[in-house]
This record gives C-alpha cells, structure tokens and sequence, in this order.
C-alpha cells in the first residue's frame, strides 16, 4: 500500500479525483488502478491524493508535501482550467506528466505546463485506448435494487420514510455491493424510467436481491424470483408488513428499529437462503389468495353488499 514518502523519488498521483470539488467516476478510479499497477509492478514508490468529500482519511492534495515527490502524474479527464494549471505551480521542482487525458485547447497552460503527455486524444495522434480497459479491478459483487420512497403522506404522524431512507442508504454505502436506484413509479416520456411494467420486471430479474420500502417493490420483486429485504416504514407497522405476511416473506423489518447490523443479516439471508428458497418455490396458482377473482360477485352484490 501506497504511503506518504519524505525522500527523494518519490511520485505524487492525482486527477480530478483529487481536487475537493471534483469527482470521483469509475472510470477515472479504473485508470488510477491501472497506473498503480505499472508503479507497483516495478516497485516505485507512490501515494495518491484524493478528494476528502470521497475518500476520508486518506492523503489529500492540501495535504500533500510538495517537496516530498520528485515526480507528479495527472491521470485520466480532461485538460482544462485553472485546478489542474495551479498543480503545474505548486509542484513546479516535479517531473510532470499526464497519462490517458483529453486535450481541448492545446495552448491551455493546464496544457503545457507538463513536461510530457501520454494522451487519449485531442492531439494530432491517433487516439489511444482508455486506461480503465485494461486496469485490474476487484471480485464482482452482488448487485441490489434500491427502491424507496418519500411519499405516502396520508400515514401522517407515523411516517418514517426519511429516516428510513437515511439508514438504509448510509448502511448500503458501506456494504459492499453495487445498489441499483430503482423507481416503480412508470414514466413513457423520462428515458431514465421504466415506461411499462415488463420494463420494470425485465431489470429486477436480473438483480440479486432487493432492498424496499415499497409494497410494490416487495411484491415485484418476489414475482421475479428475486429475493427482497422489505422495510416498513409506517410506524407499527402497513401495507408493507400486511404483504410480507400475505406473501409469507419474513425478511421484513419495522422502521422504528432499522439498524445495520439487522439490515446486514436480512440481506444475508436474502443473498444465500432466501434467494434458494425462491428458486425452489412453486409459482403462484392463480387463486392462491389473489383477490382478482372475488371482485365480480362483489361487483354484483350491489350497494352494503
């Protein structure tokens, strides 16, 4: 692991993952590995300055020495403005040089102030493959749909759907695997929403398990052999525990006692056993407490009846 040097020799990695109001894309954290694989395969020394607003307690670029490094390297994004040129005169003593960049305006000091590019385009050379191609990634993990709401305002009082979506989604922040933000909600004019439901039920069968505290993401996801970890969060419990119990699913927890540790084991189970029992459970026959075919006798009872 990379650590902060004090000798000579020493390079100093950055991109726009290093500035405190830039960001942090999977490409960019691709091309970075990529980088720190060349480094560490011919053992030179190295750290990595990142943005505090995405990776806390590692080395910052505020943070970062400059007389400690006699090399920087800007790897991945574009070329431009006035961040990457102030790198250019606080590392002034260092080799500087930018690998898999854009080049927008060649004349750009953020531009000329490297003593050599390795760009991805932008010049008069042909283009070269993006870095996060071939970088090194880590194992696959389970990919889980996040479907929550902040409605339901005619629970009033009991409502605990901020608070519930706060929990669940700083717990999934730490688990490791990879949330799918989801919306039942149908829309045919946002190509960023599913216009049917076999749009819907198309992503969700290809999920590894669900986290919601909707009905209907319970229920959908159910219907997809998809194992859901259901949160109900109407104080004592709704609509969300009455379909649990109708469904006979028991990964269901209230939201007045949401906490990590129950939420890790819910979705443990939904990932290993839950998911199992799904696959082996018959599908539903069609009058198997769905109220569909009660409702022309009820229609016919006419009014109180």
């Amino acid at each position: 692991m990379a650590t902060t040097g004090r000798g000579g020799g020493r390079t100093l990695i950055t991109g726009w993952f290093s500035f405190p109001d830039g960001e942090a894309t999977a490409g960019d954290v691709l091309a970075l590995n990529r980088v720190r694989a060349v480094f560490e395969d011919r053992d030179l020394p190295y750290d990595v300055a990142w943005s505090p607003g995405f990776a806390p307690g590692e080395l910052a670029l505020e943070e970062a020495v400059p007389e400690a490094y006699t090399r920087l390297v800007f790897v991945c994004g574009p070329l431009h403005g006035p961040r990457v040129a102030a790198l250019h005169r606080r590392f002034a003593h260092c080799r500087r040089v930018a690998v898999g960049t854009s080049v927008i305006d060649p004349h750009d000091p953020a531009v000329t102030g490297f003593h050599r590019l390795l760009p991805r385009d932008g010049t008069p050379a042909p283009p070269r493959q993006d870095l996060s191609l071939r970088a090194p990634s880590g194992a696959a993990v389970p990919v889980v749909g996040v479907i929550l709401t902040d409605g339901q305002h005619e629970y009033g009082g009991r409502r605990l759907h901020a608070e519930t979506a706060r929990t669940v989604t700083a717990w999934l922040a730490a688990r490791p695997c990879a949330p799918v933000p989801l919306e039942t909600r149908l829309d045919r004019t946002d190509g960023r929403l599913c216009g049917t439901p076999e749009q819907l039920l198309s992503v969700l069968e290809r999920l590894d398990a669900v986290v919601t505290d909707r009905l209907h993401g319970l229920v959908l996801a159910l219907r997809c052999r998809v194992p859901p970890l259901a949160v109900d969060p109407v104080r004592g419990g709704a609509k969300v525990t009455a379909q649990a119990r109708a469904c006979g699913w028991p990964a269901l927890l209230p939201g007045e006692r949401l906490d990590p540790a129950g939420l890790d084991h819910w979705l443990d189970w939904c990932l290993t056993r839950g998911r199992a029992a799904l696959r082996r459970a018959p599908a539903p026959a069609p009058d198997s407490g769905d109220q569909a075919p009660l409702l022309p006798s009820a229609l016919d009872a006419g009014p109180g009846g």
